[in-house]
């Protein structure tokens, strides 16, 4: 994973997390999947027959799904907080 470095997981889990070192909320965990499925998304743009790429990407996008449920059963203001910070549909 050369494309996410040190610097940005703290900036990402402390824009969303509690803290720079806050990387086991569920917060941050999405924000940090988010910007993964970003990245894999562009990356498949271009090389469209990448299908290792593309099954790691369906992965992500899958545990992201389960921990937004996740967080909605059990906080539905973070649910709705995090979906609005980060342009998530739904």
């Amino acid at each position: 994973m050369s494309y996410i470095t040190a610097e940005k997981k703290q900036e990402l889990f402390g824009s969303y997390g509690k803290s720079n070192t806050d990387t086991g909320s569920p917060e941050s965990q999405i924000a940090l999947f988010s910007y993964r499925i970003n990245h894999l998304t562009e990356h498949l743009k271009e090389h469209k027959k990448d299908y290792n790429t593309q099954r790691a990407l369906l992965r992500l996008v899958g545990k992201r799904r389960r921990l937004l449920d996740y967080l909605m059963r059990v906080d539905i203001e973070r649910y709705r907080a995090i979906i609005k910070a980060l342009n998530l549909r739904k």
